[in-house]
């Protein structure tokens, strides 16, 4: 395939990247139709670009399960006739959209790029056009046998492409605004388009399996000293609970206090998943590492190793939605399923 046969289709959600400002001077959603009025160096682009934006684009903080489900549909039902997707979407939970899809997209073997801007496109000093014409470019690129370089969800900002499920939103107000803490970039975007291809997944089977089931009937309990009884238990007790992420201290690390202990214990016994994830941005959780850890691994906790919140948030909806029992999903936490931790 030439590279003029290839066509990306650009899928607008919403976001600060996707805005105007009208004639009333407000910030209202951009008309991608008109995309290249804002961007005319697109005319020349060796791809055919199409665009398709939600009838109603949503700020990403009202990002959920089933605007999950919607955009997997559109992957879907576009999948055979674009060689790869730029998704436009809210950088504040652009991270757990794109962990939710490397789950969601069973088997795929094209880029689905994630990105957006803190600024938008339509200010003259935007980092949503460099953004946006990077990730073109990366969804575009082929090896010399015509296959796409990247076949994985992927977040692209600020010269960096990050694997989806790897990634953090660390900062509010500069362009370089994601991380991926315990994993390498996919590519370094400078003059030239830097591959590193021994951290790129390999290519999956070409055949695309979306699942659209996801179970949300999960909590995140963040401890902190000095947290009491009353607000682990409330949280323990929430109805129809099935699994917890516990959000621990340095390498997997929680009080000993025996109230604490009896408690996930008991929400263990009761049929709970508890995972533990660590709350530093780097690193492994290494359950028997220090005393503050053995009892959590003693009394069944899973250690979910260097996963991001982000991403455990997403594998636990995922695989409760599969409808798997409790010790299979307590055995497949540990493995990595898309990439989402190492092994």
């Amino acid at each position: 395939m030439s590279s003029k046969e290839k066509s990306i289709l650009i899928i607008y959600t919403g976001g600060t990247i996707g805005m105007i400002k009208n004639e009333a001077n407000v910030f209202v959603p951009f008309n991608f139709d008109n995309l290249l009025k804002y961007i005319p160096l697109l005319k020349n682009f060796p791809a055919k670009i199409d665009s398709f934006s939600f009838e109603n684009p949503i700020d990403s903080s009202n990002v959920n399960p089933d605007f999950w489900k919607k955009l997997v549909e559109v992957i879907y039902s576009n999948y055979d006739n674009y060689n790869g997707f730029v998704v436009l979407h809210g950088s504040d939970t652009m991270a757990y959209t794109a962990s939710a899809l490397s789950f969601m997209l069973e088997n795929l073997n094209k880029p689905v790029i994630l990105t957006g801007s803190q600024l938008p496109i339509g200010l003259i000093r935007t980092d949503g056009r460099e953004n946006l014409i990077a990730s073109l470019e990366i969804a575009s690129a082929t090896d010399n046998n015509g296959k796409p370089l990247i076949s994985e969800v992927c977040i692209y900002f600020e010269n960096f492409l990050f694997r989806g499920n790897r990634t953090h939103k660390y900062n509010a107000e500069n362009f370089k605004a994601f991380i991926s803490p315990n994993y390498p970039a996919l590519a370094e975007v400078g003059i030239n388009i830097k591959y590193n291809n021994q951290n790129i997944q390999k290519k999956g089977i070409d055949f695309l399996i979306p699942h659209y089931e996801l179970d949300n009937n999960i909590a995140v309990l963040q401890l902190f000293p000095g947290i009491n009884q009353n607000v682990v238990k409330s949280i323990l007790n929430i109805p129809d609970l099935k699994a917890v992420i516990l959000e621990t201290f340095g390498s997997g690390n929680a009080p000993t206090d025996e109230w604490f202990i009896i408690q996930i214990r008991d929400a263990i016994k009761a049929g709970i998943i508890v995972i533990n994830i660590s709350q530093c941005e780097s690193g492994s959780v290494e359950q028997g590492k220090y005393e503050t850890s053995v009892q959590l691994r003693d009394i069944g906790v899973i250690g979910g190793k260097d996963m991001t919140t982000e991403s455990a948030i997403s594998k636990l909806m995922y695989l409760l939605g599969l409808g798997l029992n409790k010790k299979d999903i307590e055995k497949l936490i540990p493995i990595s399923l898309r990439g989402e931790l190492s092994e």
